[in-house]
């Protein structure tokens, strides 16, 4: 359904060493840092087919994240939902909503963490238990 996931960052440095390590984790390689030719600079990663960028605006606004809006990751443990969080956490991200943990729901029983990037992105691990 998606070609790829873009947000958006003031600090294209901070956002490369928070998402190299975070998403290392996963099995995501390090960040592949482009520069437009509008003179902005990305970072782009590729993993499983999937691609997710982190960008300076085009426009020169200040980048801002989506109010009510979440980024998720597959993970493949509750242990690595865990470890998404930690080094999230380490790396100069923010924990928010509830502890890491077991959620039950409609959509059946999922292991959940949910972190705010340094530029206020939310984004959540996910863990789906079979």
């Amino acid at each position: 359904m998606f070609s790829h996931v873009m947000l958006g960052s003031n600090n294209i440095e901070r956002a490369k060493l928070f998402y190299d390590a975070l998403l290392g984790i996963l099995g995501a390689g390090e960040g592949y840092l482009n520069v437009a030719p509008t003179g902005h600079k990305r970072l782009f990663y590729r993993h499983d087919g999937n691609s997710f960028g982190i960008t300076e605006p085009i426009n020169g606004e200040a980048a801002t994240y989506a109010n009510g809006g979440t980024l998720g990751f597959k993970c493949h443990s509750a242990e690595q939902v865990q470890q998404f969080h930690d080094v999230a956490i380490a790396h100069g991200g923010t924990s928010c909503e509830d502890p890491p943990g077991l959620r039950e729901g409609s959509m059946g029983a999922m292991h959940l963490a949910y972190v705010r990037d340094p530029d206020g992105n939310k984004l959540c691990a996910v863990y789906r238990v079979k």
